[in-house]
């Protein structure tokens, strides 16, 4: 076959560098805008925060342009004719690009990011290890124990990995019983439960630790040695049968067991008082009825193009003669006054579209805004609000992910109000997230001796003109974090 060459056109769709970078910005959360505007001002010089002026403060209205705007200035054609000039406002004094500092200080200023000050449990581990009396080569396994100890404190790591890492990191050639004897060591220190290599050990760990055990410890550490997996099952008969307790003393090893720490880890003094706090998109106000929807200031930075930059490109414009290193230079300044000009449009697109996703989110869920009641929520998917407001469901999926709202009941998180509809028996839609809340209902009321299967709760759904089957009872009892019937029963 003869190879030759033939013209061809197709038809191909593929997005631009700006929708590329408006898809990236919305996925950017409020409390993450303001680093990456921070990043966009130290890569792109021709790019600045507009100076405070005292006078223009009274404006605010102007601070959003309509949807109708942003539409426009998004088009393939008018975007093209915009000039830079659009977006840099006259101002009577002498350029100070030269003056000041390419990092931008005043803007690292505007927020002081608190330093965290304390212990972590790293830190307290290493504390008392100074405390050992531990030649070279165990203070060395002891460093890589304590190294290799994770977040929850568990030592999950086989002991073998560990004396291969000691021999070909550090070319310290030790056995596996010089590694368990210092894991021991470890092991004694606090918190109880630390360095243990499964929940098992950390449990029991915990009990041997106590001061002046009882009877009743005795018992536990022999339940959890030889009838751990019946005891974790719940299989209380099976260890009664094996170990002639009664069920009083079997009730007592049960209390004793839940109250110990099963992650010691999470134990460290700083750590366990640690909030994590949520910086809100929008702000939903009642007022007499009438729900009121803001955007958080901080989505909406007031930029512009550097005007130093504009006075250097009109120079190097009306420059007569233009050597290589001019219009290089000409081309680089171009180059960063259309890239700063990008990144405004898709800030205000941002804005605009943040705002018409959450007001179409407000219009479908005004009766929950207003009672605060989670039995309000209406059945609403992304293709509910992507119809409303017109744009592309992932466009809907990307403002809704990590995205949150401050209403008079709570911080919400966007996904929240997103869930299936379904049929009752008299033909009514009704939200899953109410179904489950009955569901919820249902298993804290029931008798703990004998708790509920998936079969009666069905039953009981079914009674209340909740038709749904067995399997999806399940599915949603998982999503709960509910246990079976089995694990959740109690002596």
């Amino acid at each position: 076959m003869a190879i030759h060459q033939r013209l061809q056109q197709k038809l191909l769709q593929r997005l631009s560098p700006q929708q590329i970078q408006l898809m990236k910005l919305l996925q950017v959360p409020t409390a993450s805008l303001e680093t990456r505007i921070k990043e966009e001002l130290e890569e792109n010089p021709a790019l600045e925060l507009e100076p405070e002026r005292f006078e223009e403060k009274e404006n605010t209205e102007e601070d959003f342009d309509s949807a109708e705007e942003i539409k426009e200035e998004s088009g393939t054609d008018s975007y093209e004719e915009d000039q830079a000039s659009d977006y840099i406002q006259d101002d009577d004094d002498e350029a100070d690009y030269k003056l000041r500092d390419t990092n931008y200080p005043e803007f690292s200023e505007e927020r002081q990011h608190p330093i965290r000050s304390g212990t972590s449990f790293y830190d307290l581990l290493t504390d008392q290890l100074q405390l050992l009396s531990l030649d070279t080569t165990q203070q060395t396994i002891a460093e890589q124990l304590v190294g290799s100890i994770d977040e929850d404190g568990y030592l999950r790591r086989d002991t073998s990995a560990i004396v291969d890492d000691l021999a070909f990191k550090q070319n310290v050639i030790v056995t596996e019983t010089d590694v368990e004897a210092v894991i021991g060591l470890i092991q004694q220190f606090d918190p109880p439960g630390v360095a243990a290599r499964d929940l098992q050990e950390c449990l029991l760990l915990q009990l041997k630790r106590k001061e002046h055990p009882d009877p009743l410890d005795a018992m536990a550490i022999n339940i959890l040695t030889h009838y751990f997996d019946e005891f974790s099952r719940k299989h209380y008969d099976k260890i009664q049968k094996a170990t002639a307790v009664t069920e009083s003393e079997m009730r007592g090893v049960i209390q004793l067991v839940t109250k110990l720490n099963p992650k010691p880890g999470g134990e460290s003094p700083d750590d366990k008082h640690e909030l994590n706090y949520v910086v809100p998109d929008f702000f939903i106000y009642n007022n007499g009825g009438k729900l009121e929807l803001t955007l958080n200031s901080r989505n909406a930075p007031e930029l512009r193009i550097s005007m130093g930059y504009k006075d250097m490109l009109r120079d190097y414009e009306k420059g007569a003669k233009k050597d290589k290193r001019q219009k290089e230079a000409a081309l680089f300044i171009k180059q960063k006054i259309e890239a700063a000009k990008w990144f405004i449009d898709a800030i205000k697109q941002r804005q605009q579209t943040l705002l018409l996703t959450m007001q179409a989110i407000v219009e479908l869920q005004r009766d929950f805004l207003i009672s605060g009641d989670e039995s309000d929520l209406h059945p609403m998917i992304l293709k509910d609000v992507a119809t409303a407001i017109g744009l592309d469901i992932s466009t809907v999926s990307r403002v809704a992910n990590s995205k949150y709202v401050q209403t008079e009941f709570g911080t919400y998180r966007l996904k929240f109000f997103f869930n299936e509809a379904l049929i009752t028996d008299t033909g009514e839609e009704v939200s899953t997230r109410e179904v489950k809340r009955i569901l919820s209902d249902l298993v804290a009321g029931e008798d703990k001796k004998n708790p509920v299967s998936d079969e009666r709760l069905t039953e009981l759904l079914h009674e209340k003109g909740y038709e749904i089957a067995r399997r999806t009872v399940a599915k949603y009892r998982e999503q709960l974090l509910i246990p079976v019937a089995r694990l959740r029963r109690e002596l």
